[in-house]
């Protein structure tokens, strides 16, 4: 007999796995697979056999294999749920290429995102046990106290319900609804996988309901809108659904499914939530059934299918019953007698099984009305402890008036302090009597919990009449136990209550009597006084009634004032909570606006950010420049605005009602951080490709982390754990590389540049004086001042040496410009006598003179930079460097006169060519015009070289050096290299004026 022996170590074999999940329309047995879940703690050994399955080839194995899946992660062992991460992509892409849009294809996506939302969700709590069979206290536990994670756990169930409820509609849409196809074969290969999914649905029905009750009972309703409108179409769709399964015949023997309210409950009342009813899903106990289907034969097991197996595999049947009895023989056989009457026996136990079951139903029928019974007497219970809460409010306040009005007696002070001890002794009985009445209440839900397990117990073993009689006779003596136990407490609650009471009773009779006395006292006093003052003096009576009638005016004024004080004392108690209440309003208020203040201000600082950020992709911002000196004043910028970021941030967390110092940091951090990725962006236009790229990188992770870091301000949860450490980082490698990226000084260092320019001023001027000497003595000419009209209108803040030292930069400029305007000079002189002698060419005048006027131009603008708006001594350096600039002019235009004037202007002769030969020579002249032309942009390609590497010695960005093809000028005048003068050619010219020359008469 297979019930004595033990399951044998290969219960999850292949065999078994194959024989469940075949390609048919049957419906599988999986005990033995559940067995050996828990048999090695978990599944590896059914995922290893379902690998191989052709999940992705056969949908109805597909589909079978995701009840099997289901079936185990419910019944199975905990770790069943714990799918490992390739076996859930595994699952995904082997189920997912089904294509088929009708029929089992449809159904198998539904099942299988349905288990990948049910693993998720377990997964993700792991307290709830995938068969969702979790108390009410580990729900709590899981939800927490956090309302946003309570929200958040309800939106997950909503989303599993969801899952749950798509799989059973597309079911039942698929299956005619009528009665006879749930006893089909194929029917009940799709129904089957319903049961677990009623048996999910009713505990996340219970969730749901548990939820929403406490997420109304911390939000306002209209947040939660849109919960209670997806709550009641999950209602309606499930009740639907229990419905129509309820009255399906395959459902009927295997699950009791539930009834659900007629209406959803009423979130919008919290006492609603003690009508609700946690819907109970019974499922009977077939575990011997089945064993015996497989032990025994199968004819003899089920009569209603044994014809239908016996007409379509008559060759098997043959061959159980040539084991079973022999071989057959032609007469008449007594097994055939022996088959009818096991068939009579079987029907017999079959009607005193439905018998069974129905004395079954009708027990448990009234189990549940002795519950609602309990219940009914729980909720008096419960009234009868309000109404005794209530009378002790009162029993209070009445102690509380007798406690003021003892306070204006002081010989009633002993007597006060014994009535407030048995205050609180009454106080204790009370707390005792709560308690005894909180353990009523449990006791209660325990019997409960004790008469659901019952009727769990009931429907399992309900296979003998005897177990049943025995187990109503436990529950009969329970539940009378019980009951005798809440009537005994209820006595004792009613006793405590009633001696409380009479405590009470006698308190007061006693407070009363002692007034009496002291009352009485006080008259008998007053009377005996008043017999010696008649006898002693009778003589002042009239004084003596008219002191008493003051007395007694006196009295009744201090009990009017007494009255007047005591209504005032009233009134400003009300004020006074009346004022905390709105300052405590106005306290929120302030909190919230200071808050949207910062919100805003995060707002427009991350639009700042943002902007900046599309500025590095905008084509127009390509063509623009800076220098590593603005880049790096503006990178220490934005260090100091963080450094004051992070106070403000610590002051506005230590202080929530003030945001004006945070928000003013926010914004010279936003528009600092701003500039700064401008200018990085700009002044890696100017540098080499990888100093450009790490200097873009940078400023991109710069603007990410501030970013970032602003979304993380405008959230409350996240605003205290908000750092700027990253973009503080990310800010110092751009001032880095900025440093790295700004020019050095190459021949001198910084403490010899005052010497240096005072030696290229004093050489620039003595070639200056002897160019001037050179050209003509006799004359006079402009000459150039270069040395102390530039220094002298500088701002003196010390000694001449130490501000070139100071300005590096500007000095070294100034040096380079100096250079260029005495070299200039020198080769205009050299280049005139050239012209004169025949031996050299006009156009290095021309050049000579456009080097001396650049250069001078550039003297002037580096005055200006370091100069006084107001000085006069700068008035006098322009007004020479305009001469400087007619002078150059001047030069320029009689050279070109020169030039016009020597040129053969005469016409050519041709009477004497024939055709021929003036084909013969426009041939030699078009080609000397090609190679005159090709020469001529071969030495533009020279001259544009020249000059490229000008620009990279001067700093200049390749961009714009690229834009203008190497044909502009350089921002600091160098000393050009001039190309020998075979090689140099006639350039367009670049004056537009014709001036007369002042100094030089070339055309003589």
């Amino acid at each position: 007999n297979n019930k004595s022996k033990n399951v044998s170590p290969n219960i999850l074999g292949r065999p078994t796995q194959v024989k469940s999940m075949c390609d048919s329309s049957a419906v599988l047995k999986l005990d033995r697979i559940i067995l050996g879940t828990h048999r090695e703690k978990g599944a590896y050994t059914f995922w290893s056999y379902a690998v191989g399955l052709p999940l992705p080839s056969s949908a109805i194995v597909s589909w079978k294999f995701c009840h099997v899946l289901h079936k185990i992660m419910r019944d199975g062992h905990r770790n069943v749920s714990m799918l490992p991460f390739e076996f859930r992509n595994y699952l995904l892409k082997s189920i997912f290429n089904i294509i088929c849009i009708h029929g089992y294809g449809q159904l198998v996506c539904l099942y299988s995102k349905l288990l990948c939302t049910k693993m998720e969700f377990h997964t993700k709590h792991s307290e709830i046990p995938a068969s969702l069979e979790a108390s009410d206290e580990v729900l709590e536990r899981t939800a927490g106290t956090d309302i946003n994670n309570v929200f958040q756990l309800t939106v997950e169930v909503f989303d599993y319900m969801d899952a749950e409820l798509r799989l059973a509609e597309a079911v039942l849409r698929q299956l005619n609804m009528s009665i006879a196809i749930s006893t089909l074969t194929s029917g009940q290969c799709k129904l089957a996988p319903l049961i677990q999914v009623i048996q999910d649905c009713s505990h996340l029905y219970h969730y749901t309901v548990k939820l929403l009750f406490k997420l109304h009972a911390c939000l306002p309703a209209d947040t939660l809108q849109g919960h209670r409108e997806r709550f009641h179409e999950q209602f309606h769709s499930l009740k639907t659904f229990l419905n129509k399964a309820r009255d399906m015949i395959y459902f009927k023997r295997l699950i009791q499914i539930p009834r659900l309210p007629d209406s959803p409950p009423n979130f919008l009342r919290a006492s609603a939530l003690a009508e609700h009813v946690k819907p109970m899903v019974v499922i009977p106990d077939e575990e011997e059934l089945e064993e015996q289907e497989e032990d025994e034969p199968e004819p003899l097991i089920d009569v209603s299918e044994a014809q239908p197996s016996m007409a379509s595999q008559p060759q098997v049947l043959g061959d159980i019953f040539d084991q079973a009895f022999g071989p057959p023989s032609d007469g008449f056989d007594d097994r055939d007698l022996q088959i009818e009457h096991l068939k009579r026996e079987i029907e017999l136990l079959k009607a005193e099984l439905e018998k069974i079951k129905g004395e079954a139903q009708r027990y448990i029928t009234q189990l549940k009305s002795q519950i609602n019974s309990l219940e009914t007497e729980l909720e008096e219970q419960r009234a009868q402890k309000q109404r005794t809460l209530v009378e002790n409010e009162q029993l209070r306040m009445e102690l509380e008036a007798i406690r003021r009005r003892n306070t204006e007696h002081e010989s009633m002070q002993t007597n006060f302090v014994e009535a407030e001890k048995r205050s609180q002794a009454t106080e204790l009985r009370y707390n005792k009597l709560k308690e005894k009445h909180a353990e009523l209440v449990a006791n209660h839900a325990e019997l409960l919990r004790k008469s659901a397990d019952t009727v769990k117990m009931l429907s399992v073993t309900q296979q003998t009449q005897e177990e049943i009689e025995r187990t109503k006779q436990q529950l009969a003596f329970q539940v009378e136990r019980v009951r005798q136990e809440s009537d005994m407490k209820f006595e004792e609650q009613r006793f405590d209550m009633d001696k409380l009471r009479r405590e009470l009773e006698e308190k007061n009779a006693e407070i009363h009597k002692v007034k009496r006395e002291q009352l009485n006292s006080s008259m008998a006093a007053l009377k005996t006084e008043k017999d010696r003052l008649t006898q002693s003096i009778s003589k002042k009576d009239a004084d003596l009634s008219s002191l008493m009638k003051e007395a007694h005016l006196k009295e009744y004024s201090l009990q009017q004032e007494r009255d007047r004080t005591i209504k005032e004392l009233g009134e400003l108690q009300g004020k006074l909570k009346e004022k905390l209440s709105h300052e405590d309003q106005l306290q929120q208020k302030l909190l919230d606006e200071q808050f949207a203040l910062l919100q805003a201000t995060v707002t427009e600082a991350e639009n700042i950010i943002q902007d900046a950020v599309a500025t590095l992709d905008d084509p127009l911002h390509i063509n623009s420049s800076s220098s590593p000196d603005y880049l790096i004043s503006r990178a220490e910028a934005t260090l100091n605005s963080i450094d004051k970021l992070q106070v403000g941030h610590s002051e506005y967390v230590k202080r929530m009602r003030d945001a004006g110092s945070l928000v003013r940091a926010l914004t010279k951090f936003s528009h600092l951080t701003a500039d700064t990725i401008i200018s990085g962006s700009a002044t890696a236009h100017m540098a080499h490709t990888d100093d450009a790229d790490r200097l873009t990188e940078h400023c991109k992770t710069c603007a990410t982390q501030s970013l970032q870091y602003l979304r993380n301000l405008k959230s409350k949860a996240s605003l205290k754990g908000a750092d700027p450490t990253s973009i503080q980082a990310a800010v110092q490698k751009i001032l880095r590389i900025g440093q790295d990226l700004r020019p050095k000084g190459i021949d001198v260092g910084k403490e010899e540049l005052g010497d240096v320019v005072d030696k290229e001023m004093a050489a620039t001027s003595a070639a200056i004086e002897e160019a001037v000497r050179r050209i003509d003595v006799s004359r006079k000419g402009t000459k150039l001042f270069i040395r102390h009209r530039k220094t002298a209108g500088v701002k003196p803040s010390s000694s001449v040496r130490e501000f070139y030292a100071r300005n590096s930069r500007w000095t070294e400029g100034l040096i380079s410009a100096s250079k260029a305007v005495g070299w200039g000079a020198t080769q205009m002189v050299d280049s005139a006598d050239k012209v004169v002698l025949h031996t050299g060419k006009y156009e290095e005048l021309i050049v000579c003179s456009h080097e001396i006027a650049a250069s001078t131009a550039q003297l002037v603008a580096a005055s200006k930079v370091k100069a006084d708006r107001g000085s006069k001594k700068l008035g006098v350096l322009q007004h020479a460097s305009r001469n400087v600039n007619e002078m150059a002019a001047n030069v320029v235009a009689s050279t070109k006169t020169g030039q016009d004037q020597i040129v053969d202007k005469g016409t050519m002769d041709f009477s004497g060519m024939s055709l021929i030969k003036l084909k013969k020579e426009e041939m030699e002249s078009q080609v000397k015009v090609l190679e005159l032309e090709t020469m001529l942009e071969n030495e533009r390609l020279h001259l544009g070289g020249l000059r490229k590497k000008h620009y990279e010695i001067a700093g200049v960005p390749l961009e714009e050096l690229a834009q203008d093809n190497g044909l502009r000028k350089p921002a600091l005048a160098q000393k050009p290299n001039i190309p020998p003068k075979s090689t140099l050619k006639k350039t367009p010219p670049t004056p537009t004026k014709k001036l007369k020359c002042s100094k030089l008469q070339l055309s003589k």
